[in-house]
C-alpha cells in the first residue's frame, strides 16, 4: 500500500513524537541518547552506561550497530538544517567512536570512557536552543 507525502504527514502528526518539527526530534535523539550513553548503571561505581558500551563488546558487529544508531542521530540534525561544520564535527565523533571502539579490549575501555552521542545531542541542543527556544526544556 503506498502512502502520499500528505497521507504520512497525517499518520506522523497523529502519533506522539514521530513529528518533524523540532520539539519531537528533540524528544528522539534525547531518547536515543539515553539509550546509547546512559540506559544502565554500573552498581559499585554508579557510572552510566548504555548499549554503545554493551554492544560494542561485540567484535566489530557491535561497533557497526551503535555506529548507525548514531549516524541515525547526524540524519535527524540534518533534517533540522544545521550547518556543514556541525554535522561534519558530529559525524567525526560517531567516526572515532566507530573506528577506535572496533579495537579489541582498549576500545571497550574507550566506549566506556569517551560518549560519542552525548558529544552530539549537546550539539544538537544548542542548535535547537539557539534556533527554535520553543524546544527548550527546563530541568529540574
Amino acid at each position: 500500500m503506498r502512502v502520499s507525502p500528505d497521507q504520512f504527514e497525517t499518520l506522523a502528526g497523529a502519533l506522539p513524537d514521530l513529528g518533524r518539527d523540532a520539539a519531537s526530534v528533540r524528544k528522539r535523539v534525547e531518547m536515543m541518547e539515553a539509550l546509547l550513553e546512559r540506559a544502565f548503571v554500573i552498581p559499585g561505581i554508579n557510572r552510566p552506561i548504555g548499549l554503545d558500551a554493551i554492544v560494542g563488546l561485540v567484535p566489530v558487529l557491535g561497533d557497526l550497530v551503535t555506529a548507525a544508531m548514531g549516524a541515525w542521530m547526524v540524519w535527524e540534525a540534518r533534517n533540522l538544517g544545521m550547518s556543514k561544520f556541525q554535522l561534519t564535527r558530529m559525524a567525526a565523533n560517531v567516526g572515532i567512536d566507530t573506528l577506535l571502539g572496533a579495537i579489541p579490549l582498549v576500545g571497550d575501555a574507550f566506549d566506556f570512557l569517551y560518549r560519542s552521542n552525548t558529544r552530539n545531542l549537546r550539539i544538537i541542543r544548542k542548535h535547537l536552543d539557539k534556533h527554535h527556544p520553543s524546544t527548550v526544556i527546563i530541568d529540574g
